[in-house]
């Protein structure tokens, strides 16, 4: 597996390169935010380990340009930024975790292979098939989504979300089992993720149409389903 670390403290780099090559990845180490994007651009990577507070370019922007270019590559954001608001923003942008400095050397490859784990489940469940609820229609060979046959631009971790809601449609999934499932993360103060996220994705995909899909049962959760008596 080849990783991508992104990290501008030389110290710090190296122990975790040095860490992660001792446990069977292959690391490259870039050393501020222009280098790395350009290596995420020009290489392919199965997992970007992106620092925030970085030279040149800070980690969000050098996230927005990685997915502005089409770019699928996972990304865990590494950094000493331990406000709420911080860990929500690099949640709700579609990174697939966020983890505070300092962190114990296995808390990381836990997550990594967590990151690996969820990915690879939603590719083993059907890459190639779709799902369907009412006009609203989900292609995970395309990674496209549209309703009544208009497409709808979904973030990595707002097509993950959508794509657990339709597989279980009609069942109520709490945040946190949503949580979970989609950012693996277990802890009840981050569930609020999960709440912005569906304010988000109810917007792209409910919006401007009469009959609504994403519903909220308040103290249980979410489901989708086209009953319009939820």
């Amino acid at each position: 597996m080849k990783l991508l670390l992104v990290e501008d403290q030389v110290m710090a780099a190296e122990y975790l390169a040095k860490g992660l090559a001792e446990n069977g990845f292959v690391v490259d180490v870039a050393c501020d935010g222009v280098n790395g994007l350009n290596a995420l651009l020009t290489n392919e990577y199965d997992l970007a380990l992106l620092d925030v507070m970085l030279p040149s370019m800070d980690g969000w922007t050098v996230f927005e340009r990685l997915r502005q270019s089409d770019k699928t590559t996972p990304v865990m954001f590494l950094t000493a930024c331990d406000e709420m608001d911080d860990r929500i923003r690099g949640l709700l942008s579609g990174a697939d975790d966020y983890l505070i400095k300092p962190f114990p050397f296995n808390e990381l490859l836990n997550r990594i292979k967590g990151i690996m784990h969820r990915h690879t489940s939603v590719i083993l469940q059907g890459d190639n098939s779709v799902s369907q609820c009412f006009d609203l229609r989900l292609d995970r060979s395309a990674h496209t989504v549209s309703r009544n046959g208009r497409e709808i631009i979904l973030t990595q971790k707002e097509f993950l979300l959508l794509d657990l809601l339709i597989r279980h449609q009609g069942e109520i999934l709490s945040p946190a089992v949503l949580a979970e499932q989609v950012w693996g993360i277990n802890c009840a103060p981050e569930t609020s993720v999960t709440d912005m996220a569906i304010q988000r994705l109810r917007s792209k995909i409910d919006d401007g149409y009469d009959l609504k899909l994403l519903h909220t049962l308040r103290g249980a959760g979410y489901t989708l389903d086209n009953l319009t008596k939820l």
